[in-house]
């Protein structure tokens, strides 16, 4: 079986692929995106995940596919969910049948 490697943080696609690429700092390229500063930090260093209001505004400024980026986040979310996965003790709904009881006749 081929190890797959883990899905890459929206984030940190943004900071390098985007930010540091076009050689920008921080306040610029939040700036450039009419957000704050901390709201564009805290996804570069992946402590916020990728907001579809982000996306657009990368996508409106930057060029990049807004539905790309949403399914970059999406799939490292899954991942992550995944590896604690068996921490997450639900047990599967099982249906009871239904009885019909005395019909009601509404007037």
């Amino acid at each position: 079986m081929i190890e797959q490697k883990s899905p890459v943080h929206a984030g940190e696609f943004v900071k390098h692929g985007i930010i540091e690429a076009h050689e920008l700092t921080v306040t610029a390229g939040a700036k450039a995106l009419g957000v704050t500063r901390q709201a564009l930090s805290e996804l570069l260093n992946c402590r916020t995940s990728l907001s579809a209001d982000m996306a657009l505004r990368l996508e409106k400024v930057f060029g990049v596919d807004m539905p790309t980026l949403m399914r970059m986040q999406t799939a490292f979310d899954i991942a992550a969910v995944r590896k604690r996965e068996a921490n997450i003790k639900v047990h599967p709904f099982v249906a009871r049948p239904v009885t019909r009881s005395k019909q009601v006749t509404l007037v």
